[in-house]
Parts: structure tokens; sequence; C-alpha cells
């Protein structure tokens, strides 16, 4: 079989909402939400946290030894580098990218963007929901498989800070570099906000938890039927601007030496 490494990027230091990871949702850390959503997932062999070596983020490794998760730390920027460094301690030959500010994440998703990614014929490099001005599943629900190589040949290949702190971008900018496969939804809901980067995300996200608790395994169908009958949920978080791709964390960049 297949060996697909999850790898969820975290750190402490969010700039609009610092702490966000273990900020708590009913009773759990966020990062332990986005944790069990992904254990869902049948296409997963491994799940790694991918955090870095700065002093704040020792939390967040402590917390993946109290459950027992591999950590890998790394650059605090060059999340690219953190990424490559996970993949190739725990021999993936395809990694999947996550995040732990995605708590409302769903297995199905997942599972059905790895299929995507092993199934194609012909191959491909790189299968994701979401591209830059082309999202039809809602934020937060993001999905991003490639091959081993493919991560390789950008950790070596990509230079712009943008490229190595969110990842994957020089698979998918440029058409014709790399084989590429958009797993779209039938249905547009690309406006819908279930990330987590502000005050009034978590107060959405936490409406939601609360909502379906104790259930913990709702589907986000579920949570698509809940907010649309429920339009004041969906106005907390309503004003607030997603960031693009190409923002970057002005508080400084390099590859790690």
């Amino acid at each position: 079989m297949t060996r697909v490494v999850a790898i969820i990027q975290a750190r402490m230091g969010s700039q609009r909402l610092p702490g966000k990871v273990l900020e708590d949702i009913q009773g759990k850390p966020m990062l332990q939400r986005v944790i069990e959503r992904a254990a869902g997932s049948t296409g997963i062999s491994r799940t790694v946290i991918a955090t870095t070596t700065a002093d704040g983020d020792e939390p967040i490794a402590a917390f993946g030894v109290e459950k027992g998760l591999p950590v890998v730390r790394g650059h605090p920027s060059d999340v690219l580098d953190r990424y490559m460094q996970a993949a190739r301690e725990h021999q993936a030959e395809v990694v999947v990218r996550l995040t732990a500010d995605c708590p409302l994440l769903d297995p199905d998703v997942i599972d059905k963007v790895i299929k995507a990614l092993l199934e194609a014929d012909p191959p491909v490099d790189l299968a994701l929901n979401r591209i830059p001005g082309d999202r039809t599943y809602p934020i937060g629900l993001d999905v991003e498989v490639c091959t081993y190589a493919a991560l390789q040949r950008a950790w070596e290949e990509a230079q712009e800070t943008y490229q190595r702190e969110h990842v994957l971008p020089f698979l998918y900018e440029e058409p014709g570099r790399f084989r590429v496969l958009h797993v779209r939804h039938p249905v547009d809901y690309g406006d819908l906000r279930w990330t987590v980067d502000t005050p009034q995300d978590l107060a959405f996200v936490r409406a939601v938890f609360e909502h379906f608790a104790p259930d913990e395994t709702f589907s986000w169908e579920d949570v698509l039927a809940f907010v649309e009958a429920h339009p004041e949920v969906a106005a907390l978080n309503a004003d607030v601007k997603h960031k693009g791709y190409r923002n970057v964390d002005s508080r400084g960049m390099g590859k790690q030496a």
C-alpha cells in the first residue's frame, strides 16, 4: 500500500489570534479537534505534527508527545522545509497537507482528495480541493495531496518567500509545471468561512461544536445545514477577510541553515 503521511502544520505565533491552535473548543484544544477529525480518514497511514523550533512552540511539541503523535520541529517560517523534513523522516510516498486552524475539516473530503491523486490516470503530482480564486468547498476544508517527488522538487526549487511559507504554491501557480488535479464540489460553497484566524472565527467554530455536542463525528454537510438554518451563526465571522496565498508573515523569513 502507498504510504500516505498527513502533516499538520501548527504554531503558536498567529498574527491575528496568537495561540489559536491550542484554544479550547468544547472542552478540547483546537489542534486535538483537527487530529481527531483527520483520524476519521481511511486513506492516511500516519499523522505528524510539524511545528517550529521556537521556544514559544514548545506547548505544541509537548501536546504531540502527550497524545502519542510524532512531532517534527523546524524553521519558523520556511514551512516547506518543515514539510520536507517531516515527509523524509516518516518515509512518505504521498503527503497530505493539513493545517491546525481547520477544526471542521472532513475525513471524507480528505479521502476524496487522496483517492483522486492515487487513482488519477494519467498520474498527477498534486490533487487539491481549492486553488486561489477557484474554490468550491468552504474555507477550512482545504486538503492538498502531493507526491513525495513533487514536494522534494518544490523544496529544491522554490525561491519566493510565499512559496516557502505556504508550502505548495510552487506546484500549482504556474500551469504546466506540474500535473495538477483540482477536486471540485458540484455546488459552489467557496464563500463560506470555516477556518480559524480571528476571534470571530473562533466564536463561529465554538458555536458549531456546541450545537452538535456531544456528537463529534458530524459531517461538513451537517455543518452546512446548520449554518444555513442559523444565519446568525454564519454572521459571527462573515466580515473577516481571508488572507491570500501570497501574504507572508512580516516577522521574517529565510531558509533554515
